[in-house]
C-alpha cells in the first residue's frame, strides 16, 4: 500500500472518530443541560435514573425549572415557619392559598406539616403531587367560616380585589388569620388594601425579602385577623375623617400658585409639568372600581378626551366616566362617545329647577376645537331672572356621589362649574362626600383681568383670587388632594 493511500485511510478514520466524539459530546450536553442527567426509557445515560417526581413519570422537570421551584418552596417554608412561631399558623390550621399559580405555597405548607391545605386560582397549573388546586371563579366554593388561615401573594394581579375581599371575609373563621404578600409598599395602597377587608383588623405590616431575594426584591407582608363580630356600612356618613395618609399626600402635592397669574391659561400650561398625579405616586390596584367624574364637562374634547383619557396615569385600569353637563348644545356629541355616561343636568346643592345662563355669542372657533369657553353662566335658583336663560334641572351632586361610589373606590373629579364651586365644595364637606374623592382638579372662578380691556377686571364673578387660594389651601389642609386648574 503506497503512502498516499495509507494517509487517506488514516485521515478518514480520524474524521469518523471526530464525528462520533462530537455526537457523544452533544448527547452528553443534552442530558446535562436539558434533562438534568435523568434518564427515560430506552435512552442512553451516563447517570443512574433520578426520580424528580415519584408520582409523575410523564412530566420530566428541567434542572432550571426544578431549581427555581425548589427555591420558591424554600422561601415559603421560611415564611410559614415564621408565621407558626408568631402564632398565626399551626399544623392544625385548615388553610387556603389564593391565586396560587403553580402550587409552591401548598407544597411548602404540606412539607411543614400543615396537611389540611388547599389552593385556588383562576389560572393554575396542575400539581398532581399535591392535589387539589381548585380551578374556580372568584366565588369561592366553600362554606362560611371554613378556614383558620388564608394566604395570597397575587392579590395585586387578581383584577377583582373587591370580590376577593368579600369572599375571603366570608370563608375565614372569626379569629382566623389572613396573610397577604404584596409588591405595593406605599401607605396609600396599604390603606386601600385594609379597606377591602372590612371584616379584619390589622395585626402586623412589615417589609420582608420576596421570592427573588437574589434580586433584592422587598415586599410588604400584611397580617390581618377576622374580628369575631363586625358590621360595615358602604357609604360614608354625614361627616368623615380624612385619613392621615391622604393628608400627607395633600401636603406633598405641587405648590399652589400664590401670585395671581395675569394669563391663567399660559400659567396652567407651564404648571402642568409640576402636577403630582396621585396615581403616579401610589398603587391603586386594591380599589373596588375606578371612576372619573367631569362636573361641567362641556364638549367631550374639552377635558375628557384631551386631558383625562390622553394624559391621566391610569395604571392600566378601566375607569367609569361620567360627564355632567347641562348645556343642550353638547348633548348630541356624547351620543357617539362610548364609555361615557352623560348626566344632562346641573350639579347643585339640592334637587330643584335652575335657570342656566348661556352666552349665545360664543366664538365658534373654540367650540370647534372642543372648548366651550365662556358659554356657561352661573346658575340661578331665583324665580326672578332676566336675559337669555334656559330652564334646567339641578341635582344634589354630593348625594349622587355618595350613591355612586364608596370609600373603597378610586374617584377622580374635575370641576369647572362657573363659580358654583363655592356652593358645591361646602356641600361636599357638609355631607362627608368629600372623603370619597381621591383627587380633585378644580377650576376656581374669580374676577380675572379682562383680555379686551387692560387694567379692568371681569364683573362676571365676585370672588377674588385670594378667596380661591383660601379655598384650595383649606381643602389641602383638610387632606383633600386638589390641583389648581384653569
Amino acid at each position: 500500500m503506497d503512502l498516499s493511500k495509507h494517509l487517506l485511510i488514516k485521515s478518514t478514520l480520524v474524521r469518523l472518530l471526530s464525528f462520533l466524539v462530537l455526537i457523544f459530546a452533544v448527547r452528553f450536553a443534552y442530558y446535562i443541560a436539558v434533562k438534568g442527567g435523568s434518564c427515560v426509557s430506552n435512552d442512553f445515560c451516563f447517570f443512574p435514573p433520578q426520580n424528580l417526581d415519584s408520582t409523575n413519570h410523564h412530566h420530566p422537570v428541567t434542572t432550571t425549572a426544578a431549581a427555581t421551584s425548589r427555591r420558591t418552596i424554600n422561601h415559603y417554608l421560611s415564611v410559614f415557619q415564621d408565621l407558626i412561631v408568631d402564632g398565626y399558623l399551626s399544623p392544625n390550621s385548615k388553610s387556603l392559598c389564593i391565586e396560587t399559580i403553580t402550587g409552591e405555597e401548598i407544597i411548602a405548607l404540606k412539607e411543614i406539616g400543615v396537611a389540611n391545605s388547599v389552593g385556588i386560582s383562576k389560572k393554575s397549573k396542575k400539581v398532581k403531587k399535591y392535589p387539589p388546586l381548585i380551578l374556580s371563579n372568584y366565588s369561592l366554593p366553600f362554606d362560611d367560616n371554613t378556614f383558620d388561615f388564608q394566604f395570597t401573594n397575587n392579590l395585586d394581579r387578581s383584577g377583582q380585589p373587591d370580590e376577593f375581599g368579600s369572599e375571603l371575609c366570608r370563608t375565614l373563621k372569626p379569629g382566623g388569620f389572613l396573610v397577604i404578600h404584596t409588591k405595593s409598599r406605599d401607605l396609600y395602597s396599604l390603606q386601600s388594601l385594609l379597606d377591602l377587608f372590612n371584616c379584619c383588623g390589622l395585626i402586623r405590616s412589615r417589609e420582608i425579602n420576596g421570592v427573588d431575594s437574589m434580586l433584592l426584591m422587598i415586599i410588604r407582608e400584611v397580617v390581618l385577623m377576622k374580628a369575631r363580630n363586625f358590621s360595615w356600612s358602604g357609604n360614608v356618613g354625614r361627616n368623615c375623617s380624612v385619613s392621615g395618609v391622604k393628608k400627607e399626600l395633600a401636603k406633598n402635592a405641587e405648590a399652589l400658585i400664590r401670585k395671581e397669574p395675569m394669563k391663567p391659561w399660559i400659567t396652567l400650561k407651564r404648571n402642568l409639568k409640576n402636577v403630582k398625579y396621585l396615581s403616579d405616586n401610589v398603587d391603586i390596584s386594591f380599589k373596588r372600581k375606578y371612576v372619573y367624574v367631569d362636573v361641567g364637562a362641556r364638549s367631550y374634547g374639552s377635558s375628557i378626551g384631551s386631558c383625562f383619557r390622553k394624559s391621566y396615569p391610569k395604571q392600566n385600569k378601566s375607569f367609569e366616566v361620567y360627564a355632567i353637563e347641562a348645556d343642550k348644545a353638547f348633548f348630541e356629541e356624547y351620543r357617539s362617545k362610548k364609555g361615557v355616561t352623560l348626566l344632562p343636568y346641573a350639579a347643585w346643592v339640592r334637587n330643584e329647577t335652575l335657570f342656566f345662563g348661556i352666552n349665545r355669542e360664543v366664538n365658534k372657533k373654540f367650540v370647534e376645537k372642543g372648548r366651550g369657553m365662556w358659554r356657561i353662566q352661573p346658575v340661578q335658583s331665583s324665580m326672578g331672572y332676566m336675559g337669555d336663560f334656559d330652564k334646567i334641572e339641578g341635582f344634589d351632586f354630593a348625594e349622587w356621589l355618595k350613591n355612586l361610589v364608596v370609600e373603597r373606590d378610586f374617584v377622580v373629579v374635575k370641576m369647572d362649574v362657573e363659580g358654583t364651586e363655592f356652593h358645591l365644595i361646602p356641600r361636599l364637606v357638609e355631607t362627608g362626600a368629600i372623603c370619597l374623592i381621591d383627587e380633585l382638579f378644580l377650576e376656581c372662578h374669580y374676577n380675572r383681568w379682562q383680555r379686551c380691556c387692560p387694567g379692568q377686571r371681569s364683573v362676571k364673578y365676585r370672588k377674588t383670587y385670594d378667596q380661591c387660594l383660601q379655598l384650595f389651601s383649606s381643602l389641602r389642609g383638610s387632606g383633600v388632594l386638589v390641583h389648581q386648574w384653569w
